[in-house]
């Protein structure tokens, strides 16, 4: 997994410690606790199904107070989670899927070969440095709304809500952070180890992967429409593997893998789901 480096563990948390208060300057935690008691609960379970905690890492999990919709990982086990994600998310699963696959990038080590890459090269620019979007990208209405069924007014109010601060603001925040940007085979391993792990976790392997049925038609949506936002969006998912490849993988796996009793939603999640619609209103 990931490529082999002399990078350690030590310095994967340095890179984190010496990154990390810009970073929170730029995402600052979203003050709300049943979000993040909620994310980090979540993150966890996976965590632990999976055996990773203390193997070598020690995960924690935070909302970021953006209006992007988003999740990034950071070396040695740092992973964010924005509150419009979790808002545009259909159930448990699906945002398991997208948590796991962050996840992913920790034990694959893909940010951290970057950044430590950029070190060496003596290229501290990469605090602040351009590039392209992480998971997600940035979601305004109009590509929120290709996310939507015919006729789904609930989704179509979501779109409306969590795209309201989303312009050139919120791509400027994605696009400082070019460690986090991955390439098509880091986000296709990511992938890989995501599925893996949220079905371990108790996941039903059909959901998991929903999230990049989304990322599928903001993508199409993006190649028919002038909208500056979509535009943008589309050129975003350039840096991100085709996202019918993405789906087509996550749907060999599901394929591939024993039929069992599975969890799609929780209460809990119905819940912080709400909540995260509200939070993503202010």
């Amino acid at each position: 997994m990931g490529q082999e480096t002399n990078l350690t563990v030590q310095d994967e948390q340095r890179l984190t410690k010496e990154a990390l208060p810009k970073m929170r300057k730029d995402y600052p935690s979203a003050n709300n606790q049943e979000l993040q008691k909620y994310i980090s609960t979540l993150g966890m379970k996976i965590v632990n199904a999976n055996k990773l905690e203390g193997n070598p890492y020690h995960y924690n999990f935070t909302v970021v107070d953006v209006a992007d919709v988003n999740a990034f990982a950071m070396p040695a086990g740092t992973i964010f989670v924005t509150a419009p994600l979790i808002a545009m998310a259909s159930n448990e699963a699906e945002l398991a899927g997208v948590i796991s696959h962050e996840i992913g990038h920790v034990v694959a080590r893909h940010s951290a070969e970057r950044m430590y890459a950029m070190e060496k090269a003596q290229n501290k620019t990469w605090i602040y440095a351009g590039g392209g979007a992480v998971l997600g990208g940035v979601v305004g209405y109009a590509a929120g709304v290709a996310l939507c069924a015919e006729g789904d007014s609930s989704c179509r109010a979501k779109a409306a809500v969590i795209g309201g601060a989303v312009g050139a603001g919120g791509g400027y925040l994605a696009q400082k952070y070019t460690f986090l940007v991955n390439s098509r085979e880091d986000e296709m391993e990511a992938d890989r180890l995501g599925f893996r792990y949220s079905v371990a976790a108790g996941y039903d392997k059909d959901e998991v992967g929903k999230f990049y049925e989304k990322l599928l038609a903001m993508e199409k949506g993006g190649s028919k429409n002038d909208s500056g936002v979509l535009k943008s969006l589309s050129d975003a998912m350039s840096t991100h593997p085709p996202s019918e490849e993405r789906v087509r993988q996550m749907k060999e796996l599901a394929a591939q893998s024993p039929d069992k009793k599975a969890i799609t939603n929780t209460a809990d999640f119905k819940r912080i789901n709400k909540i995260a619609v509200a939070f993503s209103k202010k």
